[in-house]
């Protein structure tokens, strides 16, 4: 008699009222790992990575947090809101540090490698860095997007910025030292997700039926896989072998790098899937869902019993 492969239950983690926007994972530090998480009840909350456990919540938002990140040791954490402002936190206290005001919603935030600067993007088309050792200054903008952006993140050791925007297809390309486009990677649809991995090596992009692995040295696609229904969010372990993809279908689809088949698939979720991450350590992946709930999933369900 066949063996029955072993389910793959997840841990469900329960505290946001509302919809998942985004989450995200910090590096592995001294205390730990933990899971930062965004959501449109604008309670961002930071969770013990391994085990889902909430540890606190970020209050003081007045409406929808759109994305929420963590510095390289996590000891703080910014915030984007659609209540025009994004903000920066004690990771440790919960301590609100500082309001940056924006004059339109915003939808992404995320530190620089060196901690110092701080990335915001959102409707009003612009990229704002923020000198966060002279936190008054005005910020540095960088203009030219042709829609509002969604996603914005720094790679290439600060050098680059790679964003992406709500109505207009493809990857833009930013030299943070120029204040220009430098090139734009080409996509069917827009980017719902971008993802910066292996020490900022590879970028990994959704939009519309494609997860793309992009090389961030050259900018240039390594693979690229169509899959049989919508990606809102994707995310890869190249340690794994493996990528995760999310979307409107409300399960958590597991893929083979090599061959683009599915692996294993999450059910559970009542929504639609927004946001989908790989551990650190490839071991075990984070889906936020349109139903409020966090769910822990096992890479390879079997092992580690």
């Amino acid at each position: 008699m066949a063996m029955q492969a072993p389910a793959n239950a997840p841990l469900v983690c329960h505290g946001h009222s509302r919809p998942i926007n985004h989450l995200e994972y910090s590096t592995v530090t001294e205390d730990g790992l933990f899971l930062i998480s965004s959501s449109k009840d604008g309670q961002p909350m930071i969770r013990n990575g391994e085990t889902g456990d909430w540890i606190g919540t970020f209050e003081g938002h007045k409406g929808c947090v759109w994305g929420a990140t963590l510095n390289t040791p996590a000891t703080h954490a910014a915030t984007a809101s659609a209540d025009f402002s994004a903000r920066l936190w004690n990771a440790i206290t919960g301590d609100e540090l500082y309001k940056f005001d924006h004059k339109h919603i915003v939808k992404s935030v995320c530190f620089s490698k060196d901690c110092q600067r701080l990335l915001t993007g959102g409707s009003e088309k612009l990229l704002r860095i923020y000198d966060l050792g002279n936190i008054d200054a005005e910020p540095y903008v960088m203009k030219g997007s042709p829609s509002q952006i969604r996603t914005a993140q720094f790679t290439a050791d600060d050098t680059l910025i790679v964003s992406s925007c709500a109505d207009d297809k493809g990857i833009r390309v930013w030299d943070v030292r120029t204040n220009a486009v430098v090139t734009t990677l080409e996509t069917a649809t827009p980017v719902t997700s971008i993802e910066i991995t292996e020490n900022g090596r590879y970028i990994t992009t959704a939009d519309g039926k494609n997860v793309t692995f992009f090389d961030a040295n050259t900018f240039t696609p390594v693979k690229k896989w169509t899959l049989p229904y919508e990606i809102e969010s994707a995310s890869v372990c190249v340690a794994q072998s493996k990528f995760v993809a999310g979307g409107n279908d409300m399960w958590v689809h597991l893929h083979s790098m090599e061959t683009g088949e599915e692996v294993d698939v999450g059910k559970g979720h009542h929504g639609p899937v927004h946001s989908v991450r790989f551990a650190p350590d490839g071991k075990s992946y984070a889906s936020g869902s349109e139903d409020g709930t966090i769910r822990l999933w096992k890479t390879n369900p079997g092992e580690g019993k």
